[in-house]
């Protein structure tokens, strides 16, 4: 479906052309075409093909989709994939795609399964017509740049659920409510490993851009896409640092679990101690033999009991003393 397309020279929109048009704007040199298309149909980007002079490598990459991000030269013109992330209602991550072409009078952008559109893009670069002058090479950075920028609310919106997370760790809690943490954090670390796999290959895409041989429609623009790719760069680095902090927190979390059960271990140890010297006094009271002391004594059943409870009740305060009761 086509979104847009619009012809542009020295920085200023001419006009809203339709496809036919193409063509003659895309001959005159000092103009370039910019076209939006949403899921496209084969037979829109064999139109897009034949009027921009596309690879077919590229047109079938752009048609299938499901490709990793990525940064393909072919001859004056390039070839980029990248992809979007946005959170749904229920916080699961919802991956798009975003296959830009570009060449030195064109920009193609074909996006699938992205909710937001980039008409804010087309809206900044037209506001900024002396940096639009630099052609279709800011084009591409503005996209770039936009498809980055929404990686950091994903993230920040990812990194708060992980401090509630961590904040349930030392919540009193039962085993059950242990259990689903663990689950809750393993959920989280497989999310962040979701995040960094569409990121880190982009990441290694636009430092293609930064430096050594420069792709000569990116000529010049190397300021520009040095600082997506610090933007990228610290976008990653916060990743692998919340990965650490879930796996610490997974084991600060099995660390909890096993001091709540030694917690629990202590006080049924303590409480069978109180139970086990009354016992072991009665069991030998118990037993048939005739010389036992004070066995006929008048008052040996009361003495009996009284030291029972004087040896419960030393024990019982020194287990409190411990803190095991």
């Amino acid at each position: 479906m086509l979104i847009n397309c619009a012809a542009y020279q020295d920085g200023r929109k001419l006009a809203d052309i339709d496809i036919d048009s193409i063509s003659d704007y895309v001959a005159r040199p000092e103009c370039f075409v910019w076209v939006a298309l949403k899921d496209p149909s084969p037979d829109e980007l064999a139109v897009m093909k034949d009027e921009f002079n596309l690879h077919e490598l590229a047109i079938e990459d752009a048609q299938y989709g499901h490709q990793r991000p990525k940064l393909e030269e072919y001859g004056d013109s390039l070839f980029t994939v990248m992809h979007t992330v946005e959170m749904d209602e229920q916080g699961e991550l919802v991956i798009g795609e975003v296959d830009v072409f570009v060449g030195s009078n064109y920009v193609l952008s074909v996006r699938r399964g992205t909710r937001t559109g980039f008409q804010g893009v087309r809206a900044r670069c037209e506001r900024e017509p002396h940096l639009l002058k630099e052609g279709s090479a800011f084009v591409l950075y503005a996209l770039i740049d936009d498809v980055v920028d929404r990686y950091f609310p994903v993230v920040e919106a990812m990194s708060t659920e992980l401090e509630t997370l961590e904040d349930r760790i030392f919540e009193k809690s039962d085993s059950a409510a242990a259990r689903a943490i663990v689950q809750d954090l393993y959920t989280m670390k497989r999310r962040l490993v979701i995040l960094q796999h569409h990121i880190v290959p982009l990441q290694e895409a636009v430092g293609k851009l930064t430096g050594g041989r420069i792709p000569s429609v990116c000529a010049g623009m190397q300021a520009y896409f040095r600082d997506v790719y610090d933007h990228l760069d610290r976008i990653v680095r916060t990743i692998e640092g919340r990965r650490e902090i879930v796996v610490t927190a997974v084991q600060v979390n099995l660390g909890m679990i096993s001091l709540a059960e030694s917690e629990i271990t202590k006080r049924l140890g303590s409480f069978a101690a109180l139970f086990a010297v009354p016992t072991m006094i009665a069991g030998i009271y118990g037993m048939n033999f005739e010389r036992i002391p004070e066995l006929h004594f008048k008052f040996g059943y009361p003495v009996v009991l009284l030291v029972m409870l004087a040896i419960d009740f030393v024990l019982y305060r020194r287990f409190r003393k411990a803190g095991w009761l």
